[in-house]
């Protein structure tokens, strides 16, 4: 499409979406994160990641079922807007463009980090701006290569986690012994004492960072205005989240554990590595290495996409400004882009001034994740709203959501319990104390907003 068109085009094909999807059921969280999840959960960690997988497909089941109903909608800040009222829009449209500011912050920022593995006095900055200004071009250039980049990234943890999968096996089977003097054995998974080993708190401390890692996963619903084929592509992706989230968390942890043993998997060390050593590779810490900054850029890469798309989306919504509005020759929106890159180089500029990289890390992903956790809430009331205003819609779908309302009201319940469990730790109730300060800074700024449509239009409903 053209500029003077003024709509986004249509040009992700299916296996950008197919590898994009998977792409958001893994993020950093799962290679940075896991050992410190295990130490905390112990063994239980699988039956985590399987129970926020569990109430996350019915949350894209919600968005998907919503999204083909109404092919106009172009994300689900659209029909949040539609279903439960401007403000909604409002407030998850800002939301979301905020949490992925704020993720390619982090990852551009760990990816300096990283790069420190081969060049310990390379400063933070020099990577972190080259890494974003690499992503901002290519995005300029068209979706087409947003997809084309995305694909590729996906890939590489693909393989990745694959080849830990296929190593985790053959170890198990081979009954290798690790240096260590542990044999490798499913038994490693439930041998007395490690299931739960600090109780039930452990166990609900394991879904405080465990949650963290699947951030991203809605990201094929900022897809919707750009997928050539949406009634096939979209209910494609998002019904294989339950075998990934089966194969990519819940296999490759298994594995881990059951060559490591949760008694020698360090909360401070990636596992993944740890694996690949016991296997005998000397090279995996490297490669490892090479895993997790892709996986970050596939994160930033994710950010700048998602963000300019947010910003267009509430410019066409009348809830943010108008010159977010043009579109390049490509279709690309421009101005949307070149602002939220102006944002996360602002967010750099203060992080280089931080001591410690992991640690704006970890409060960085608290403040994101607690942003997706209302982000998906949104999506499941909207769903709600589109049964009672829409039932023939519903009637209508292909693509109904499993388990209908019961399973809406559920899964809301689910991620009411997450909020409570962050005020359980003190690292993750320091970032949910600040985020009141966010949705007052929004009620402000929609009123004042609202206040200016008012004046300007007055016979006309601010919409």
């Amino acid at each position: 499409m053209s500029d003077e068109q003024g709509v986004l085009h249509r040009g992700l094909g299916n296996r950008h979406i197919q590898l994009m999807s998977i792409g958001g059921a893994i993020g950093t969280g799962l290679f940075m994160g896991a050992g410190k999840t295990i130490s905390v959960s112990g063994t239980s960690i699988l039956l985590t990641y399987m129970t926020i997988g569990f109430f996350l497909f019915f949350t894209m089941r919600a968005m998907g079922e919503i999204l083909l109903s109404n092919l106009q909608f172009k994300s689900f800040s659209d029909f949040c807007s539609h279903y439960i009222g401007p403000w909604a829009g409002y407030f998850i449209g800002w939301s979301y463009w905020m949490t992925w500011v704020v993720v390619a912050i982090a990852d551009c920022t760990v990816i300096g980090g990283y790069l420190r593995f081969w060049f310990p006095d390379l400063p933070l900055w020099i990577p972190a701006l080259v890494v974003l200004a690499t992503l901002m071009i290519l995005n300029l250039v068209a979706v087409r290569l947003f997809g084309e980049l995305e694909f590729w990234f996906a890939l590489v943890k693909v393989l990745a986690i694959t080849a830990l999968v296929v190593a985790g096996v053959v170890m198990v089977a081979t009954g290798y012994v690790a240096p260590t003097g542990v044999r490798a054995s499913l038994t490693n998974i439930v041998e007395p004492g490690v299931v739960f080993p600090y109780g039930l708190s452990g166990f609900f401390a394991g879904f405080q960072i465990a949650i963290f890692s699947f951030g991203g996963i809605e990201l094929i619903g900022t897809t919707a205005a750009e997928t050539r084929d949406p009634t096939r592509t979209l209910p494609r992706a998002i019904n294989a989240v339950p075998l990934r989230v089966l194969f990519f968390y819940v296999l490759s942890l298994a594995c881990i554990i059951s060559v490591s043993s949760w008694a020698e998997i360090a909360a401070n060390k990636s596992p993944f590595v740890q694996l690949f050593l016991l296997a005998g590779f000397p090279a995996a810490a490297g490669i490892i290495n090479l895993v997790v900054i892709s996986s970050a850029m596939s994160a930033a890469n994710s950010g700048v996409f998602a963000t300019s798309r947010m910003l267009y989306g509430l410019a066409a919504n009348e809830q943010g400004s108008k010159y977010f509005m043009k579109l390049s020759r490509s279709s690309v929106p421009v101005r949307g882009l070149l602002f939220s890159c102006a944002c996360m180089l602002a967010g750099l500029s203060v992080l280089h001034f931080m001591p410690e990289v992991m640690g704006a890390f970890t409060i960085l992903t608290t403040v994101s994740a607690i942003l997706y956790i209302f982000v998906w809430g949104m999506i499941l009331i909207a769903y709600l709203r589109y049964r009672s205003r829409d039932p023939h819609l519903h009637h209508q779908s292909t693509f109904r959501m499993p388990g209908g309302r019961l399973m809406a009201w559920t899964s809301l319940a689910f991620f009411a319990f997450m909020i409570y469990l962050l005020l359980l730790e003190r690292d993750t109730a320091q970032a949910l104390s600040v985020m009141p300060a966010w949705f007052i800074g929004l009620t402000i700024m929609y009123r004042l907003r609202r206040e200016k449509a008012t004046r300007t239009e007055p016979a006309k409903i601010f919409s």
